[in-house]
C-alpha cells in the first residue's frame, strides 16, 4: 500500500484490554485474549482487534458448542465486561469514537465483533478480506463482511507517524502485526498471531497455514524490534499475559 499516512497524530498510549482467559485441551496453555486501543498526539483512537462474539458473554458453553471450539479447548473466563464496548469504557472511550479498527486476521478470537462498528473503515490484509468470509474457526463461517469502508494492506505501510502496520503472512493469508512508537515506553512490537508465544519459532509455527512463511515472517518481525529495541507483546503469551498492565492503565 502506498497512500499516504491516514493518521495526522503520532501515538502517545497504548492500552491492552482484556477480551478474555482460555486455555487449550493439548497442552493445557492458558491465554488471554487481547485487543489494544491505541490512542494518538491528535485524538485520533486507533481499536486493534474485536476478541469473541458477544454470544460468547450471552451463553458460553451453547456458544463453544456451535462452533465447535469446545473440541479445541474451552474458555475460562469471558463475559459482557470482556467484549469492546464494556472494555473501551473503561477508558472513557465509546466505540463511536473510533478513527480505525485493525483486524489482525479473521480467527474467531480476533474477529468475532467486527461488524460493531458501522461508519468506521476496518484495516485488514488485502488477502485476508479477499477471501469469500472471515476465516472464524475450522470450516465454521458464519460471518459476513460488514458493509464498511476497507483499507486493505498489500505491504508494510505507516497508518501514521510511528505507527506501521506490517504485512505478516504465514499464520493466516493477511496476518498483520504493528509497531507504534511511544514516548516514554519506546517502541512496541505487537505481533498478534504471527507470533502467539516466545516458543513458537521453535516449534516451527506448525499452526499456520504456511508454517514456512509463517517462520519468516516472524524473524522479520523480531529483527525489526530488535533494531527498534521494542518491547515484544506476543499474540497470547501465557505467561506474559499475567504481567501486562491492562486498560484503563495505559503504556505511554
Amino acid at each position: 500500500m502506498s497512500s499516504p499516512t491516514l493518521l495526522k497524530g503520532h501515538p502517545i498510549s497504548l492500552a491492552v484490554l482484556d477480551f478474555g482467559l482460555f486455555t487449550v485441551h493439548a497442552n493445557g496453555r492458558i491465554i488471554g485474549i487481547p485487543g489494544f486501543l491505541v490512542e494518538t498526539s491528535a485524538g485520533e483512537k486507533v481499536l486493534i482487534d474485536t476478541g469473541f462474539p458477544r454470544k460468547y458473554a450471552e451463553n458460553v458453553e451453547a456458544a463453544s458448542r456451535e462452533d465447535n471450539l469446545s473440541e479445541f479447548g474451552k474458555v475460562l473466563e469471558l463475559t459482557h465486561h470482556h467484549q469492546p464496548d464494556a472494555q473501551l469504557k473503561l477508558l472513557g472511550i465509546k466505540i463511536t469514537d473510533l478513527d480505525y479498527v485493525i483486524i489482525t486476521h479473521t480467527h474467531i478470537d480476533h474477529v468475532g465483533n467486527i461488524g460493531i462498528f458501522p461508519g468506521t473503515p476496518l484495516i485488514i490484509g488485502a488477502d485476508e478480506r479477499a477471501l469469500p468470509k472471515p476465516i472464524y474457526w475450522r470450516g465454521k463461517q458464519p460471518l459476513d463482511w460488514p458493509d464498511n469502508e476497507y483499507v486493505l494492506v498489500k505491504d508494510d505501510f505507516d497508518l501514521g507517524p510511528g505507527f506501521r502496520v506490517l504485512l505478516v503472512p504465514g499464520h493466516t493469508p493477511g496476518e498483520l502485526s504493528i509497531m507504534i512508537d511511544l514516548p516514554e515506553t519506546r517502541s512496541i512490537l505487537l505481533t498478534s498471531d504471527a507470533i502467539s508465544r516466545p516458543s513458537e519459532i521453535d516449534e516451527g509455527c506448525v499452526d499456520s497455514v504456511n508454517p514456512a512463511q509463517a517462520l519468516a515472517s516472524a524473524h522479520r518481525i523480531l529483527e525489526l524490534a530488535k533494531d527498534k529495541n521494542a518491547l515484544v507483546i506476543y499474540g497470547h503469551g501465557p505467561e506474559q499475559w499475567k504481567e501486562l498492565k491492562k486498560a484503563p492503565a495505559k503504556y505511554n
